[in-house]
């Protein structure tokens, strides 16, 4: 083995006996209670209550769940809704009989837009503020949650990157692999720990957070930059696509970008009129 190269081949969970408890699942869990964290110490800040927080813990987790399932299942894998439709909403097979198989196949831009649905209904029923308040500091845990699930997917060796073609890049060996592919999960993950230091600083060190979209606009300006650009050494998640100048990763991403952009520097919010 190379210097610069790793044979990756983890155990992908703790065998418990009736069943195995994914890393990967526990990434997920990792990323939500310390979101729940912040975003308790930035609903402080705010002044709002706890009964509240709870509450936007609970449309949160379920919508992004639902969400990045979903995204997934119509962005990258859509016979499944012919072929094993309840494996889509539950973590198990029942092709070919049934099998536990743990929540895979998760699609960030699912979960984005879904994170806006989720919020822009906890706001009617909750919070009845703006949407886009809500969404300005709640980008700011869901950025470092995007964090561990990258992280879950390589412990799981799943959305990797291309062969390096050198001595550098990781061995997937549970891939049954002997050449080095780049460890594109780790890029990304990596870059979103810069974004939600960005998001972090603007929002406590800055009266950004006043500039209604500003935060949000930033959130997916960044975010989805930075899976534009890995998404170059990733192996197409669809391989009828694979010849196409950009995949899909990369098509969805750039509506994305222009919105981010558009909050970023254009958005006014509306001047509520007096009665």
């Amino acid at each position: 083995m190379h210097a610069l190269q790793i044979v990756w081949d983890p155990t992908k969970g703790i065998d418990l006996g009736f069943m195995t408890l994914h890393f990967y699942s526990m990434m997920w869990i990792v990323a939500f209670v310390l979101g729940f964290f912040i975003m308790k110490r930035i609903w402080k800040n705010e002044g709002q209550s706890n009964e509240s927080l709870d509450s936007l813990f609970i449309y949160s987790v379920l919508g992004i769940m639902l969400g990045a399932r979903l995204g997934h299942v119509i962005f990258y894998q859509s016979e499944l809704i012919t072929e094993d439709f309840f494996s889509i909403f539950l973590p198990f097979s029942f092709k070919d009989g049934i099998r536990f198989t743990g929540f895979q196949g998760l699609a960030s831009h699912g979960a984005a837009i879904a994170m806006i649905i989720s919020m822009y209904l906890f706001n009617k029923k909750v919070l009845k503020k703006t949407v886009m308040w809500i969404l300005d500091r709640v980008v700011i845990p869901v950025a470092l949650g995007a964090v561990f699930v990258r992280v879950g997917n390589f412990i799981n060796s799943e959305i990797i990157g291309k062969f390096t073609g050198s001595d550098f890049g990781v061995v997937f060996k549970q891939l049954g692999e002997t050449e080095p592919r780049h460890p594109a999960q780790l890029y990304e993950a990596f870059c979103y720990i810069f974004v939600f230091l960005a998001l972090f600083y603007f929002y406590w060190k800055t009266k950004k957070s006043e500039q209604e979209g500003f935060l949000f606009g930033l959130f997916l300006f960044l975010l989805m930059t930075v899976r534009f650009f890995v998404e170059f050494v990733k192996e197409a998640q669809n391989p009828e696509r694979a010849d196409w100048l950009l995949n899909t990763g990369q098509l969805l991403s750039i509506p994305f970008i222009l919105v981010g952009l558009y909050f970023m520097f254009v958005y006014k919010p509306k001047q509520k009129t007096a009665k």
